[in-house]
């Protein structure tokens, strides 16, 4: 029987992370450490500082819940240090995100930076997501499929530092197209903040934005294939150093020190 941890960024009371044990219940022995709350957009943040507190949920015959009182970050390191430290788990499954995972929001992301993290500490680490915010979103298709990409990724893992990022568009299994490989798209945030008033006449302003694509009809940007109802599958890796860039500025950087 495998061994599974599971988190997530959106808490552990969250409708997705509830989907994804039961996607792994009958094969796996689950663990789960996840934030007491709502965690969103703390990509691979820290907690520094301040005390973390760790909080027995449930346990019983294959599955036991904790509540970390940290970023998703924290709740991999947490489990590595007090539950998993004498055998790793052998697989670590981020999400179901509430909301898509597609394109830049992969670098704010708190279910990608919880995948990155069990990566870091060498465990086979998938992050899942779902481009719905509902909070009683349908996640049938997601479970149905996500076996399927577990199933695949068990047989021929990737690479030692890699992690994928897997986006389900939010649709009943039978308008799902198909799975994808695919690549990062390109988009950015627009319209980033609503400006409002206090009761006392005081500005404020609330995270909001529109998100803009910049890849056109790129067949193969992971947003761009979600729109088109086909999940997509984006191997990120650890080491994000550009080698050819890397080469290319030594020849053209010649330093006279």
């Amino acid at each position: 029987m495998r061994r599974v941890l599971i988190t997530n960024d959106d808490g552990v009371k969250s409708k997705g992370i509830g989907a994804l044990i039961e996607m792994m219940r009958p094969y796996a022995d689950i663990t789960v450490v996840a934030p007491f709350e709502a965690q969103s957009g703390m990509s691979a943040a820290l907690t520094i500082g301040k005390p973390l507190r760790l909080t027995e949920l449930k346990s019983e015959d294959g599955l036991k819940i904790y509540a970390c009182s940290g970023t998703p970050a924290d709740c991999v390191k947490m489990a590595m240090n007090q539950v998993f430290h004498e055998k790793a788990p052998d697989l670590l499954l981020s999400g179901i995100n509430h909301g898509s995972n597609a394109s830049i929001a992969s670098l704010y992301s708190g279910t990608l930076g919880a995948a990155a993290e069990g990566t870091v500490y060498g465990i086979p680490s998938i992050g899942f997501s779902l481009t719905s915010h509902d909070p009683n979103a349908d996640f049938s298709a997601s479970v149905h499929y996500g076996k399927m990409i577990v199933d695949k990724y068990m047989e021929s893992p990737p690479g030692a530092d890699i992690y994928l990022n897997v986006n389900f568009p939010a649709v009943p299994i039978e308008k799902i197209k198909g799975i994808r490989f695919s690549h990062q798209g390109k988009g950015q945030w627009i319209k980033e903040f609503e400006e409002r008033k206090d009761p006392y006449g005081f500005n404020y302003y609330w995270m909001t934005g529109e998100f803009y694509s910049l890849e056109g009809d790129d067949t193969l940007a992971d947003h761009n294939l979600v729109a088109k109802n086909y999940i997509s599958i984006v191997p990120h890796k650890i080491d994000t150093t550009d080698y050819d860039e890397l080469k290319r500025l030594e020849k053209l950087w010649q330093f006279k020190i």
